[in-house]
């Protein structure tokens, strides 16, 4: 797998490039946020460090999001929860904060790219998944494109975070279905996530935002969440 490393401290740099070739990835680094940038092409994951010189990391997740649905992963000594919930709603897919074991890192990258490949955009090493599911799932006014990882509403385009795609398609996939908080987490973040759940509530809010209405998600209190029936439908 290519992965590029956005880290400026140089000593992290090389012991985290040597572990990971140790595992048989290719290894891009950039110390800068500018560098990162010009290296996106071809990458199937970023490894994100926030406190870039250049340019703050969150900002840099934005701007990565904007141009590719490539996995991002944060790696920062920011524990805040705040910080947290920032990074995710940038577009990161997971965010782990130092110190950590590469172990627990490599776990990580296969996690992100295994919900990677459930929203059709191929395993991690580029073989597609061979799931039978549909490409294209309309909702009324709404329609997803599972394998372009676009959005729109009555026509019109919504601009969604990876996290907010893959909140939404699991959603508009099983319309029938009472998602439990556990579950949603589980296959959107991480079976192993241990973070507050106030990450999910965040997600669900701003999703309600971009979809214009409360009713896009119906919330059962103290249970979960299921797909909704706005009257615009």
């Amino acid at each position: 797998m290519r992965v590029l490393l956005v880290e400026d401290d140089e000593h992290v740099a090389d012991a985290l490039t040597a572990a990971m070739r140790q595992f048989g990835h290719d290894i891009l680094t950039a110390p800068t946020a500018a560098e990162a940038l010009t290296k996106l092409e071809g990458c199937e994951l970023v490894l994100l460090d926030l406190g870039l010189p250049d340019l703050d990391g969150v900002e840099v997740c934005k701007r990565i999001r904007a141009r590719s649905a490539v996995p991002v992963i944060v790696l920062t000594a920011r524990a805040d929860e705040i910080d947290k919930v920032l990074g995710l709603q940038a577009g990161a897919d997971d965010y782990v904060v130092k110190p950590y074991s590469v172990h627990e890192l490599r776990a990580r990258m296969e996690a992100v790219l295994r919900r990677t490949c459930r929203c059709g955009l191929g395993s991690h090493d580029n073989a597609p998944c061979t799931a039978e599911r549909r490409d294209v799932i309309n909702v009324g006014p709404l329609s997803l494109d599972l394998r372009s990882r676009s959005v729109t509403l009555s026509g019109e385009p919504l601009q969604l975070t990876r996290k907010e795609f893959e909140l939404l398609a699991m959603l508009v996939e099983e319309p029938d279905t009472l998602h439990t908080r556990e579950d949603i987490i589980s296959r959107v973040w991480d079976e192993n996530w241990f973070g507050s759940t106030r990450t999910l509530d965040v997600h669900i809010g701003t999703l309600r935002r971009k979809l214009g209405s409360y009713d896009w998600i119906e919330t059962q209190r103290g249970v979960g969440f299921r797909l909704g029936s706005p009257s615009t439908t």
